[in-house]
């Protein structure tokens, strides 16, 4: 049975994720970061402190002492109902729980728990530099988060790596004194050496139980899952005989009968073109939202992304929608403050009522005139009502279409 560590969330989002990022003294017994004073002094100071922690880092995982999976075991309270003083900063529009502020408390969560996992107890500081490095999964078994009772999030390390930790974290609500299950969330976290430039060891996790065995052999066979799905990514790979046929059959379906021309094409009822079912925003990131690296914090990208998507989604189902799940957000690249963030949502495929949204996001570089790809986002959403079928005119957009569907087929599978 895992040990019981419980933390109340007193403050604001916008300063609670900084607080857990930290390891300030409102989690007593945490590493310190000393990113609690980051604000208060002067940025170059502070790099120039870390650097002194490359001492600490340890030259072999073999020189660090093994964890067990309770060691990294945390309970947080978010105390909507008994605090309502936070609550504002959580309500959305329907009276319920914005989830992209729960998005920001998981990340900054994950984070904490893996530097639980990596603490020493000789060292005042980490020399650690824990980032997101994607998230996995995000599955909800609630359609609607109430804003009036609180919420409890647990989690910890449930398998490891050399230098990487994959996090598994559940989110429960309070209702008539006892708790219910809302969701439960895979993140894989790396660890990197003071300055965030290099991989960085990490402590070796030992299972003790037969279900401990299992959750860390489920963990590696996530590893395998996801660099499978990389590998027969359509961005490598030709698709499959069987989604030829789809994207063949599409085209055959919006055919102009009465021409006889490949150019001519014909939307059918109750269809939209995938070139109709998009929204774009633009992010200017400024140093409220930076770490100590002077980078954007993961968690509020993942907040902008989420409420684009729910915007795309809202705007081409004409009723509300519901999250259903988030899968395979990879951080492929840091924001680094003043960059413009511009944001892509697409619907790239529907299903009844369902709608698998794509959020495209990439920084432009006013100097340099370029762009960079930071993030690719997926969310799956049910509408209230049956949603039109969205329609690829393009190949391109037929590739987004198949991509749609294999994200929308794996979290089927998973739900």
């Amino acid at each position: 049975m895992l040990p019981t560590r419980l933390c109340i969330m007193r403050k604001l989002p916008s300063v609670l994720a900084r607080m857990l990022t930290s390891g300030t003294s409102a989690s007593p017994g945490l590493p310190d970061m000393s990113e609690g004073s980051f604000l208060t002094r002067d940025h170059v100071q502070a790099m120039q402190e870390r650097k002194a922690l490359h001492t600490l880092l340890a030259k072999r995982q073999e020189d660090l002492p093994p964890r067990r999976m309770k060691d990294s075991y945390l309970e947080v309270i978010l105390p909507l109902g008994s605090q309502p003083e936070i609550r504002e900063k959580y309500l959305n529009v329907y009276n319920s729980v914005r989830f992209g502020r729960i998005l920001e408390d998981l990340d900054s969560l994950g984070v904490l728990i893996c530097y639980t996992h990596t603490k020493q107890e000789m060292q005042q500081r980490s020399p650690l530099s824990i980032v997101t490095a994607l998230v996995d999964k995000i599955n909800l078994c609630q359609k609607i988060i109430r804003p009036d009772c609180d919420i409890k999030f647990t989690g910890n390390v449930s398998w490891v790596g050399k230098t990487s930790m994959e996090v598994r974290m559940h989110m429960l609500q309070q209702h008539d004194g006892d708790y219910s299950p809302v969701l439960d969330a895979t993140f894989v976290m790396v660890a990197r050496d003071p300055e965030n430039k290099r991989p960085a060891f990490v402590n070796p996790l030992i299972p003790e139980s037969p279900e401990e065995e299992e959750i860390f052999k489920q963990g590696e066979l996530n590893k395998l899952k996801r660099i499978e799905f990389s590998t027969a990514s359509l961005l490598k790979m030709a698709p499959t005989a069987e989604e030829r046929n789809i994207v063949h059959d599409i085209f055959l379906n919006t055919l102009d009968t009465r021409t006889v021309s490949f150019q001519s094409r014909k939307l059918p009822p109750s269809s939209v073109w995938m070139e109709d079912a998009k929204l774009k925003g633009l992010e200017i990131c400024h140093p409220e939202e930076r770490n100590i690296f002077n980078r954007i914090f993961g968690g509020f990208l993942m907040r902008k992304a989420y409420e684009l998507g729910w915007a795309t989604a809202c705007s081409y189902g004409g009723s509300r929608p519901f999250i259903v799940s988030v899968d395979d957000i990879m951080f492929q690249k840091p924001v680094e403050v003043g960059s413009l963030l511009l944001l892509s949502g697409q619907v790239c495929y529907t299903e009844k009522n369902y709608i698998q949204i794509r959020v495209h996001s990439e920084v432009y570089n006013a100097n340099t005139k370029e762009h960079h790809t930071t993030n690719t986002f997926h969310f799956t959403f049910i509408s209230e009502n049956e949603v039109p079928q969205v329609v690829p005119k393009t190949y391109g957009e037929s590739m987004l279409y198949l991509d749609g569907k294999r994200h929308f087929t794996a979290v089927m599978k998973e739900i």
